[in-house]
């Protein structure tokens, strides 16, 4: 394979690493053997040359100086801060021994790993490292963290991750972004709706939170947290009762219509209202516009499901372009993800059958305080790597006594000395995605790429890929899986994937074209792999699993007696805690705020600017407050997972409960409430 590590100057292709849908096509600069320079791909058709901020200034945080180098060995107290280096030598014959004597006197399932897509590289995220704890035999770890409650919901109507071509949607009239501030995480379905807009369609944002996604619309709802499903009801009962509906689509391509139109008698504008606070005429003149303008699209975020009911609320919108025959109108119908299309050979890839045990015990990952307090028998050692978890998950302060834990081996493998390496035993240094061999495949567009080393590795930095290969050889496995190379990698995972929509698609072609389009068709007519083949407005498969087979609004569980429902959503400039550490990236967002409504912070004695304390059983923080109508009465909403500072307390996933969602075993991030008061 040619590498572009070795070239000093030039253009070279990439693609963006980072855990988005967009995906971007790239184009690296390099002058004397540095990145100088990262644009988008203008001849890539999704691209299209346009970037966002994160992106174009991702060279600050390739060459950040705090950026690791070689491997550290933890000498103060965990939490502290204080290593010394270390040899990749001392490193892996250190974890090796650790773990061959935990597996000894303790068992494998004593050793968890513990990561995410912090680099949705595929061989990065989930292949090498997959092989090797499960030929351990390690507690198995459900990555849960972000869309697992959605996509079973989604799953439930359409039976898989399969919605509209994103290219199609510059065909839409109508543009909902229903719980996505796409401006700041999904870039390219925002210039795709501009297009749209420029031929006449309108666009509509449904949020909790006016943010830039929400000022940029034509029409902006405001809506209660965790309501979402009822007002999508609502929408139904005003289709079915004015005749606004497609009765040969649903007879042809759908089961449980009639059924469904019966339901959603129940949920009248008036009762709709009192449950969203959206109000009765805005509940009926959506639903009409939504009934009358065709083609119509709707974009699903990801912050929905993050509450209580969050699979039954995406389940819900997702019935919603049936009623009206969306899926046979070019650019009509929804995207909640299209992992579905981009489906390789994960059995080849990740090598499940190497784990001896199949019963070994599976962690849900929203629940690792718990898991590092509670559980029994206990976890001894934590291997972090593509995640933060002192940061991202749920229940922090709980989480951090859990790595304060003097009896826990933990490994960190990162770029940086993030919140989690405090508390390790070794930290690794961790190469960029610009150091790596990888393939990508996108959860939103239909792509799937090629990553080549751009750059050497940084200092001594490994990728994951060459670190599970040297801990693989010191605990002694001999088997082929650990000697593949990354490019076998790529070709196993890409070879009899039974995906039709993958067929051709081979390493070479990838190697030739840098990137390709999966061979997709409209879905309908078609048969869907659901149980009925249909879409499924009723579901029979949710009865026999415990769940209302109909569409159902279900309240957000108690959380406390607390006034506000607390909503830590995204940021413009950070993704999750990647780029939080960065100087560069911090001085674009400026600084951690809470926004809150003005009656409820004149009644609380607050005014804009002033600091403010919020607070629940599980923890507390201090934000700035940003006061006035961006968000409804009883909601406070903050932006961005901000790095640990001295003298700050900003860490709001202290607040966030570590409850599981109706489905899934997804997080219930936006599901807790909150105390707040002026500092």
């Amino acid at each position: 394979m040619e590498h572009y590590a070795n070239q000093p100057n030039g253009v070279f292709p990439s693609v963006c690493s980072l855990d988005c849908p967009d995906q971007c096509g790239l184009l690296v600069h390099k002058k004397d053997g540095k990145i100088v320079k990262i644009e988008g791909d203008p001849d890539h058709p999704v691209t299209q040359g346009a970037i966002c901020n994160k992106v174009r200034n991702m060279t600050a945080r390739i060459y950040d100086p705090k950026r690791l180098s070689y491997p550290l060995k933890r000498i103060g107290a965990k939490g502290e801060g204080k290593f010394e280096r270390i040899s990749w030598e001392e490193a892996i014959e250190t974890i090796a021994a650790r773990w061959k004597e935990l597996i000894r006197t303790e068992g494998p399932e004593s050793i968890l790993p513990y990561s995410f897509y912090g680099n949705m590289g595929r061989l990065s995220a989930e292949s090498m490292d997959r092989r090797f704890f499960h030929r351990l035999g390690a507690s198995r770890l459900d990555q849960t963290i972000c869309t697992s409650a959605g996509t079973k919901g989604y799953e439930y109507t359409m039976g898989g991750s399969f919605g509209t071509d994103p290219e199609d949607t510059v065909h839409a009239k109508l543009i909902i972004m229903w719980g996505i501030n796409a401006v700041s995480t999904n870039m390219h379905q925002v210039a795709l709706a501009e297009k749209a807009r420029k031929n006449g369609a309108q666009v509509v944002v449904i949020d909790v939170h006016k943010n830039q996604t929400g000022r940029w619309a034509d029409w902006f709802i405001p809506i209660m947290p965790g309501t979402d499903s009822a007002l999508a009801l609502g929408m139904m009962h005003v289709l079915f009762a004015e005749n606004m509906v497609d009765e040969h689509f649903l007879q042809q391509y759908t089961v449980g219509h009639e059924e469904l139109r019966a339901h959603v008698k129940q949920y009248d504008p008036a009762s709709v209202s009192a449950i969203t606070g959206v109000p009765v005429e805005d509940v009926v003149r959506l639903a009409r516009m939504y009934g009358q303008i065709s083609p119509s699209f709707i974009r699903i975020g990801n912050g929905l499901q993050h509450h209580d009911n969050g699979g039954m609320c995406i389940r819900t919108i997702a019935c919603l372009p049936a009623l009206t025959g969306q899926w046979l109108k070019k650019g009509g119908g929804a995207i909640k993800g299209n992992g579905g299309y981009l489906l390789f050979n994960k059995q080849a890839l990740q090598r499940p059958d190497l784990l001896a045990n199949k019963q070994t015990r599976v962690i849900n990952m929203n629940q690792l305080g718990r898991a590092l307090l509670e559980l029994d028998p206990p976890v001894r050692s934590l291997f972090v790597y593509n995640s933060n978890p002192a940061v991202v998950a749920p229940e922090a302060n709980k989480v951090r006594r859990g790595l304060a834990r003097d009896d826990l081996f933990t490994v960190v493998h990162d770029m940086f000395l993030t919140e989690t390496a405090v508390y390790a035993d070794l930290v690794l240094p961790a190469t960029s995605s610009f150091e790596n061999t990888d393939f990508y495949t996108s959860y939103w567009h239909h792509f799937i790429h090629l990553q080549r080393p751009v750059i050497p590795p940084y200092g001594e930095s490994k990728s994951n890929v060459e670190v599970f290969r040297l801990l693989a050889k010191a605990m002694g496995f001999d088997d082929q899986a650990f000697q593949d190379t990354d490019e076998e990698l790529i070709r196993q995972a890409l070879h009899n994937h039974r995906n039709p929509y993958l067929e051709g698609i081979d390493y070479e072609t990838l190697v030739e074209k840098q990137y390709v389009k999966a061979n997709v068709k409209p879905l309908f007519p078609g048969r869907l792999p659901t149980p009925s083949g249909k879409i499924e407005l009723y579901s029979e498969k949710m009865e026999r699993e415990g769940y209302p087979p109909l569409p159902t609004y279900a309240p957000l569980a108690d959380d406390g007696d607390y006034p506000y429902l607390f909503i830590p959503a995204p940021n413009h400039n950070f993704l999750n805690s990647t780029f939080s550490h960065n100087d560069k990236h911090v001085q674009l967002e400026k600084m951690p705020r809470l926004h809150m409504n003005a009656a409820d912070a004149a009644r609380a004695g607050i005014e804009n600017g002033d600091n403010v304390r919020i607070w629940n059983e599980r923890g507390e923080c201090e934000l700035v407050a940003s006061v006035g109508e961006n968000v409804l009465p009883g909601v406070v909403v903050s932006q961005g997972l901000w790095a640990d500072m001295p003298g700050t307390k900003r860490l709001v996933n202290a607040l966030t409960p570590d409850r599981l969602a109706d489905m899934g075993g997804g997080a219930t991030f936006f599901s807790g409430r909150v105390n707040v008061a002026k500092v």
